[in-house]
Formats: structure tokens, C-alpha cells, sequence
């Protein structure tokens, strides 16, 4: 697929959602075997554990993408909020609770980094990143990107890359912005939101912070994984 994709195909359609699965519409897994292209890109949401062992076995190349769990819960709850697919968030104060119990879809966040972040020590085709990187500095983070990859573009190509791939460039393409997609409802709240660190001080209170802040030393017990919380 060329650059002009970017601009005509939907972004569900060039990576399919590997465990999605939709009455009367193909599963994520139909929709990967019918790619086009070589190598294959493939999303996916899925806790370590649950990774096709196909995935490890070819040796696939694996790039992850963490994002610190205050920002990550407050952007999951108005995604739920505008999804009708997933269940009813309810208010804030009981979505973060049960955030933090880990109630949600896709099981605990803090398993998940964990784990994720663990499986990168036995497994050298997995690349971690973090969301924070790639606000405060894109460039650097396609960079190494491309070392991981193997894959040596020119200047002019890296900088179409970095410039088609900003929050406020994506947030513009009917490719790339969900505004198509009809089980979201983009007036409760837009799928593309902010793209920012630290929103979560406009919707944590003082109290909930220090609640929070207690349960998340208890459950992130490796020194070598660090989050920011702000950028």
C-alpha cells in the first residue's frame, strides 16, 4: 500500500483488530488472512498470555505501546462513554474504582504493562514504547522505530511519516478518526479527544489521587518500569 492509503483506505481495514469479533461482519482473524500486503500489520489488545503462539513462534516483530494509567483510564472512560459496543461506564468515580480493580475490558492495566514488560525480556522482536515518548518528541521515536524495524528511510520520507501521524493530522482524516464508525457516537465525545499527558488532573479530586496513588505502588513493584505522569 502507498502513502495515498493513508487517505483512502480506513485504518481498520489496512490493520484489522486481530480479536474482534462482530455479528454479520468478518472477525479480526478473516480479516488479516485476506492482507494484501507483506509483512502483515495487525492490531491487537490482548493481555500477553492470550498472543496467538503462532506470534512467537515466526518470530514476529511486536511493538507495544503503553500509556501511564491515570491518562489511560480517564481516555477509557469518554471512549466508553461515546462506544456503544462497550458497557455503560457509568460515573467517574465508580469507573476509576473499577479501573483499579481491574473490571474492565482487556482485564488490569497494571498485569498488563507487567506482563507485556516482563515478555520483552525473554522475547528481543518486542519493542516497548510509551505514549509519553511519542508526544514529547515523535521524531526521536520513529527513529528508533526504524532501527528496530531494520528499515532505513530517507529525511523527506521520515518527516511525510511524523507529519501524518499527529494528533491534530489524524483527528482531520475521515481515515483515521473513527467518524465512520456507527456504534460511535462522536457528539458524547470524539474519539480523537485531546492527545495529551496529564488530562487526568482535570478529573482525578485530591482524594482520589492519593487513593490511587497507594494501590498503584502495591501493584507496580518493578523499578525498571517507569510512567510519567506528566510530560
Amino acid at each position: 500500500m502507498g502513502p495515498d492509503c493513508q487517505t483512502s483506505i480506513p485504518l481498520n481495514d489496512r490493520v484489522p483488530f486481530l480479536e474482534i469479533c462482530k455479528p454479520r461482519l468478518p472477525t479480526g482473524t478473516e480479516q488479516a488472512d485476506k492482507l494484501p500486503t507483506t509483512p502483515r500489520l495487525i492490531k491487537t489488545y490482548l493481555p500477553v498470555q492470550f498472543v496467538p503462539q503462532s506470534f512467537w513462534q515466526q518470530r514476529c516483530r511486536i511493538i507495544y505501546v503503553a500509556r501511564n494509567a491515570k491518562d489511560n483510564v480517564v481516555s477509557y472512560f469518554h471512549f466508553a462513554r461515546m462506544n456503544s459496543a462497550l458497557p455503560e461506564p457509568g460515573d467517574w468515580s465508580s469507573y476509576l474504582q473499577e479501573f483499579m480493580e481491574g473490571k474492565r475490558a482487556f482485564w488490569s492495566w497494571y498485569d498488563h504493562v507487567n506482563n507485556w514488560w516482563e515478555k520483552k525480556e525473554t522475547y528481543s522482536n518486542l519493542y516497548y514504547m510509551f505514549y509519553e515518548d511519542l508526544i514529547e518528541d515523535c521524531g526521536r521515536e520513529i527513529d528508533r522505530l526504524c532501527s528496530f524495524l531494520g528499515l532505513s528511510p530517507s529525511v523527506e520520507e521520515k518527516e511525510r511519516v511524523r507529519a501524518s501521524v499527529t494528533f491534530d493530522s489524524m483527528r482531520q482524516n475521515k481515515m483515521t478518526n473513527y467518524s465512520d464508525v456507527k456504534t460511535m457516537n462522536h457528539k458524547v465525545s470524539p474519539f480523537m479527544r485531546k492527545g495529551k499527558g496529564g488530562d487526568w488532573k482535570n478529573h482525578f479530586t485530591v482524594a482520589q489521587n492519593e487513593k490511587f496513588d497507594e494501590d498503584y505502588k502495591q501493584k507496580m513493584k518493578n523499578p525498571d518500569l517507569k510512567f510519567r505522569f506528566e510530560i
